[in-house]
């Protein structure tokens, strides 16, 4: 049938996308389009301060948020465009404030042929979601709770699929203590219409995170564990085999250790309350299994800055996955409470 070669192709790119072990659908909702976050390792949880943070965690939705607005793109793998605008608004102080999100992957165009090679034409890809978030706070405590709502499509050629999702969120924070805790179960959803017959399931993933700004030093640190949900998320690196005399190939096995570490996502911010803000971050996980052994390409390593000027707060952020290919991330925050530049 037309184009079945290609779609196929596609439909499992798609569904290995930034997912572990490549089993779900839509998992563009586990990239993050955020320059922050990516800066401090793409899985920061506890960034209470940020626009973009309610679509990760809805927790962190708060009345400082309201009327902020944000803009990001990312030039991904591929030539891959993601994208992604939030906005919050304070309803009123008894209702306290929402959070709305969109977020888009634009793969491209691609080349239609039918089962004999022969070329018929060129076809697109996109996924999109729509969210909506709401936070409150849990009586007069520090804990906070919130959820997002998520409206998602997705469409291949003429295929198309739909589905419906949650987040839930758990934070604790209080301005005055130099810690923040948080818990997040992501993706909680089904797939309303499938691309063919068989429905799959959406890329759920748990995760908590903590971060710990220091007293006498202008720096923050930030850790999430993620995927508490599937315990083996260790995918064996070929660059990482050895071959026999005979010919055989075999690849040493991954210890409870190194399986722990692929959960582990760290991240470091220098001067957070200042203007001029410099990031790091490192993802075990990523470094372990995209290396190879001959060649330094500094996977898992991921960088970026934060510069505010008056209203506005422009972020980068530089992720390395291999020698070969990088993404860089762009976000512009607008604070429209702010009569002037």
């Amino acid at each position: 049938m037309k184009n079945r070669l290609f779609i196929a192709i596609l439909m499992f790119s798609v569904s290995t996308f930034s997912q572990v072990g490549g089993e779900r659908v839509f998992n563009f909702l586990n990239v993050t389009t955020s320059a922050r976050q990516a800066a401090l390792g793409g899985e920061v949880l506890t960034l209470y301060d940020d626009i973009d943070q309610p679509l990760w965690n809805p927790s962190t939705i708060n009345k400082e948020m309201d009327n902020q607005a944000s803009v990001s793109y990312i030039d991904f793998l591929a030539d891959i465009s993601y994208g992604s605008f939030s906005f919050a608004h304070l309803v009123n102080r008894r209702f306290g404030t929402l959070h709305a999100g969109i977020t888009f992957v634009d793969y491209g165009k691609f080349i239609a042929a039918d089962e004999t090679g022969q070329e018929t034409g060129t076809f697109k890809a996109r996924d999109l979601a729509f969210s909506i978030g709401y936070s409150r706070q849990v009586f007069t405590s520090d804990f906070y709770v919130g959820a997002n709502l998520k409206l998602i499509s997705s469409s291949i050629e003429n295929f198309t699929s739909s589905g419906v999702a949650a987040d839930f969120g758990l934070t604790y924070f209080n301005d005055l203590k130099p810690y923040t805790f948080t818990a997040v179960i992501r993706n909680v959803g089904y797939q309303i219409t499938a691309f063919d017959e068989v429905k799959e399931s959406l890329p759920l993933e748990i995760a908590v995170g903590a971060s710990y700004k220091l007293e006498n030093v202008p720096l923050q640190w930030h850790v999430t564990i993620d995927n508490i949900q599937q315990w083996d998320v260790s995918v064996k690196n070929p660059s990482d085999s050895q071959t026999t005399i005979g010919g055989d190939t075999s690849n040493d096995k991954i210890s409870f250790v190194a399986n722990a570490f692929r959960h582990i996502v760290v991240g470091a911010e220098f001067f957070p309350d200042k203007g001029f803000n410099l990031r790091l971050g490192y993802n075990f996980r990523r470094a372990r299994e995209l290396k190879l052994t001959e060649s330094r390409t500094f996977a898992g390593f991921t960088a970026g800055l934060g510069l505010k000027m008056g209203k506005l707060k422009l972020n980068y952020a530089f992720t390395k996955f291999h020698p070969a290919s990088n993404t860089n991330t762009f976000t512009l925050n607008i604070n429209l409470s702010k009569k002037t530049f």
